[in-house]
């Protein structure tokens, strides 16, 4: 009776061991007929489950790239990847181990990670954890099976685990090498149609914008920042946007790890920043930002001259690797044309914008000729002299434009024709029927290889009233100069006149002692502070600040214009400079001087 029963039992179990080498050989051609990483990864993870009768379970790759362990699970989105350090947990052990593991009560043990269980709600009770091994014996992954549905794991398990994977792993090395390939390639047509598009950015503060954000992405990392260096300040240069505003952001081009990488040429490659003497944790506490680990290369233009460094901070999953660095290195290198190009873009249009500006700006009028002798441009104070708008005179013939002064049309031909500069002193224009007195001033205009462009007409307007009024500005306010023109004749201003006037002397007590106990620096600032708030008060009252004598003021009240009430705006400007001394001397106090 006890021979048949083995002869059954014996039976029975080479039964089984077919079916399993029956489902072995089945899951093998199953998962060579896919294509994707993900869907083996799901084959495989269904059969073992079904296989080994546990809850749920996972079938992690190693990624060499990353250090990292990582699978694929499916949403209905899509399949969605999921990594983790390879150190961490009883996956990461048996993964450097090479040998599986079972483990009754994975709560006893310090390895496991409980946040997973806490994240999803799930609870982990048991597991049974097997190394992927490749045909060489190398493990390039690690399966997981968690809570056997009926009793307990046990070594049957582990062996089932172990062959199905042993199955698998061909196809599993084999797509994801494929896999890392066309990554690799699409990531290479990404990066030339990038650096192509990069390079036509001529607007600096975009491309600038354009060229972190690409990096950061390239290099999966939290930021990037790019500083171009401002030679005549010796400082690297970076622009951010704060609240909506474009930020500038300056330092001595040698401080800080960027600066080291900038005056060495070298890349500074740190996994760990605040072990690194050369970080400067000051901006870190600024921000609230914590650097992890960091990557800072320079950049070269053309000529091998460096001309910024590209810093990348905090690599997601781990510090920046040596294929980091080199592929942050060939961005830059491509994009460092791109980038000289629009510094220097920015700095035409800045000095264009400058130019414009100081034009507009200048109360001389100023017109531009092109080569046939047509205007190019005019600014506010041309169209103002010659009374007529910018749209009327661009495109204008020189004839057009001063028509009834022949004789200035002539010398513009002259100056265009010689390359000569020719000045008019004191010379009439005829503009809109009036005569215009004023400084004219021709000039040829050349390229720097001598070429011929056209011609420059500077245009001072020197009408009578403007050159009375320019004289009297050298000794007084302009305000008081207009008033003065307006209450009489030029030749009485400029011929002199008597008049009676109310002076008005102030200084201050004891100045001498004061400025003995005060030393020479406070000294000054005192007077400084104590004139103002007097002239101020003298101002108010409509007089005239004549000088400074020392300590003492001397103001008159009734010149150049004299008025009915000279000695009472006199006097309420003494009243005044009292009250103001008061209320001084009171806030002094306070401060303790």
């Amino acid at each position: 009776m006890s021979d048949t029963a083995s002869v059954e039992a014996t039976y029975t179990e080479q039964l089984e061991q077919l079916r399993q080498l029956q489902m072995l050989a089945s899951l093998s051609r199953r998962v060579a007929a896919l294509d994707s990483l993900d869907a083996v990864i799901d084959t495989l993870l269904q059969a073992a489950i079904q296989e080994i009768a546990a809850d749920r379970g996972s079938i992690f790759l190693h990624d060499r790239e990353t250090g990292e362990l990582y699978t694929y699970i499916s949403t209905g989105l899509g399949s969605r990847q999921i990594r983790l350090m390879d150190d961490l947990g009883i996956a990461g052990a048996v993964f450097h181990s090479g040998v599986g593991e079972i483990v009754h009560d994975v709560y006893a043990d310090p390895r496991f990670h409980r946040d997973v269980d806490e994240q999803t709600g799930y609870t982990t009770k048991s597991l049974v954890c097997a190394p992927v091994k490749n045909a060489k014996g190398e493990t390039i992954g690690v399966a997981e099976m968690l809570n056997k549905i009926a009793g307990s794991f046990d070594t049957s398990d582990l062996a089932m685990l172990e062959g199905m994977t042993s199955q698998c792993a061909i196809t599993l090395e084999a797509l994801q090498r494929l896999e890392r390939t066309s990554r690799e390639r699409q990531r290479e047509v990404d990066f030339l149609n990038l650096v192509s598009d990069l390079t036509s950015e001529l607007e600096l503060t975009t491309l600038l914008s354009r060229v972190v954000s690409e990096a950061t992405r390239m290099l999966n990392c939290d930021r990037t920042t790019l500083f171009l260096n401002d030679e005549k300040a010796g400082e690297l240069v970076s622009y951010v946007v704060d609240k909506l505003e474009l930020r500038e952001i300056r330092f001595p081009n040698h401080l800080g790890i960027a600066g080291a990488a900038f005056t060495s040429g070298q890349s500074i490659r740190i996994p760990h920043a605040y072990a690194d003497l050369r970080f400067n944790p000051a901006f870190d506490r600024q921000s609230g930002y914590f650097t992890r680990c960091l990557l800072c290369v320079p950049i070269f233009n053309k000529d091998g001259r460096t001309i910024g460094v590209t810093q990348s901070l905090n690599k997601r999953g781990g510090p920046f690797t040596a294929e980091d660095e080199s592929r942050l290195r060939a961005f830059t290198a491509q994009i460092a044309s791109a980038l000289e190009n629009a510094k220097l873009f920015s700095d035409v249009q800045a000095m264009k914008n400058y130019n414009a500006a100081m034009l507009e700006s200048m109360s001389n009028g100023v017109i531009t000729f092109d080569e046939e002798g047509r205007v190019n441009t005019c600014n506010a104070a041309g169209t103002r002299i010659l009374r007529r708008t910018e749209e009327e005179l661009v495109g204008q013939p020189t004839e057009e434009v001063f028509r009834g002064s022949a004789w200035l049309v002539e010398r513009i031909r002259h100056v265009a024709q010689a390359r000569t500069t020719d000045l008019a002193m004191d010379a009439e224009l005829a503009v809109d029927g009036d005569t215009v007195s004023a400084n004219v001033t021709v000039l040829p205009l050349l390229s720097s290889d001598d070429a011929q462009l056209g011609t420059l007409v500077m245009i001072e307007d020197i009408s009578n009233e403007k050159r009375v009024k320019s004289t009297l500005a050298r000794y007084m306010d302009p305000d008081l100069a207009d008033r003065l023109l307006a209450a009489g004749s030029q030749e009485e201003v400029l011929g002199g006149n008597e008049s009676v006037a109310t002076v008005l002397f102030s200084d201050i007590r004891s100045f001498t002692t004061l400025a003995e106990q005060l030393g020479a620096q406070p000294t000054v600032t005192l007077l400084n502070d104590y004139f103002a708030r007097m002239v101020d008060c003298i101002s108010q009252q409509g007089g005239m600040l004549d000088k400074f004598i020392g300590d003492a003021i001397m103001a008159v009240f009734g010149l150049p214009v004299p008025g009915e009430d000279d000695e009472d705006r006199a006097l309420r400007a003494a009243i005044a400079m009292i009250r103001s001394l008061w209320e001084w001397n009171g806030e002094r106090g306070q401060r303790g001087e």
